[in-house]
């Protein structure tokens, strides 16, 4: 029988083999990690827009009459909630203080930005679903932001990561970033940005930053 003997050159080849395994392990969990929530994130939209025509078409509803009479953000917010709470099966429960959502590139929202959220609700499957009304634009249409933490209380916690958003016109849904040019989307869509175009770019099929 025929020993084999072990060479320098299957130490080298293994070691090789080995280092090349753990550089790529990594990447490859991340990146199926990032994949699988901005599939939850297009979940979430398209329910958003399904949402959006099936509430159009009830116009004449008692609670979409007293949303038109609703004077404050808060009266306005309350209303919205209960009209969207059935399609997203919003929970009553609402999430602690000690949820922060940040940045892309790690800062907090502060209290002045147009995107911190007071209070936020779970959904049924763990989501956790931020609502807030937003300044009228200039033709007189009431907007709200609506946003998505994919991934519930769950780290990362950050916009672009698997926190994203729309704006909700009274005729339409717009993910954030939608206005912009693809390029501007890109460039505020990595590691060194805010991350808020990562809404609708990814919708568009752009890629994600690892």
């Amino acid at each position: 029988m025929k020993v084999i003997k072990w060479r320098a050159e299957y130490t080298i080849t293994f070691l090789v083999c080995l280092t090349l395994i753990l550089l790529l392990m990594p990447t490859s969990i991340k990146s199926n990690f990032q994949a699988n929530l901005i599939t939850r994130w297009k979940d979430s939209y398209n329910k958003l827009i399904f949402a959006q025509d099936a509430i159009l078409k009830q116009e004449q509803s008692d609670i979409l009459t007293s949303f038109k009479r609703a004077n404050t953000p808060d009266e306005r917010e309350d209303l919205f909630i209960q009209i969207f709470k059935p399609y997203f099966r919003l929970g009553d429960k609402k999430i602690s203080k000690f949820y922060k959502v940040k940045y892309m590139n790690g800062t907090r929202l502060k209290k002045e930005d147009e995107l911190y959220i007071e209070e936020y609700f779970y959904t049924d499957n763990h989501m956790i679903v931020g609502i807030k009304d937003i300044p009228d634009d200039d033709k007189g249409n009431t907007i709200f932001i609506v946003t998505f933490d994919v991934n519930g209380t769950l780290p990362p916690n950050r916009w672009g990561k698997d926190v994203f958003g729309a704006k909700i016109y009274s005729d339409k849904v717009r993910a954030l970033g939608e206005d912009m040019s693809i390029e501007l989307q890109q460039k505020g869509c990595n590691i060194n940005s805010l991350g808020l175009t990562c809404s609708n770019y990814y919708l568009i099929g752009g890629d994600f930053n690892d």
